[in-house]
């Protein structure tokens, strides 16, 4: 009992410690503490307008293609991923990535396979700079089709990650 005792002291110390070494005292300019990270981002991107063009971001691509069975990047995927990279790396707020599959195959492996494409693109986003917890990835598999029918066209649609 003693034992059992002086282990849970050890883990509730342990935690406290923990939380007490993420508190954050940042402060801004102006010398508010805990300074709300959402405004500054606003501010910043009032300030560096320039930077880049909201109309430059609606010309990119967010959903990105994959081949059958597969959870490897195209060619244009990698393309199309390295000019958001450049996007978001001017940015701080989170990433979802919603992968998708078509209706072949059972629900759970397109569950699952639409998983490993979000990885996939998540994965290829932290490598080139973007940090891995901004990025949330989820799968629908084949439960939110953007095309309808049973002809390659259709399929090669729904086999996609989507960038929100």
């Amino acid at each position: 009992m003693k034992y059992q005792a002086k282990n849970m002291f050890l883990g509730v110390a342990f935690f406290s410690v923990l939380l007490a070494g993420c508190a954050s005292t940042d402060t801004d300019s102006s010398g508010q503490e805990g300074a709300d990270t959402v405004s500054t981002y606003t501010e910043s991107a009032d300030a560096n307008s320039s930077a880049y063009d909201a109309q430059d971001m609606t010309n990119l691509e967010t959903v990105f293609h994959f081949e059958f069975d597969q959870a490897t990047l195209t060619a244009k995927a990698r393309a199309a991923l390295d000019a958001q990279i450049v996007r978001l790396k001017k940015t701080t707020g989170p990433v979802r990535l919603e992968g998708h599959a078509d209706e072949r195959g059972t629900r759970e492996y397109n569950i699952a396979l639409g998983e490993r494409r979000a990885n996939a693109v998540a994965d290829y986003m932290a490598i080139n700079g973007i940090p891995r917890y901004r990025i949330e990835s989820v799968s629908y598999g084949e439960e939110r089709p953007v095309a309808f029918g049973q002809s390659e066209s259709t399929y090669s649609q729904n086999r996609r990650v989507e960038l929100k």
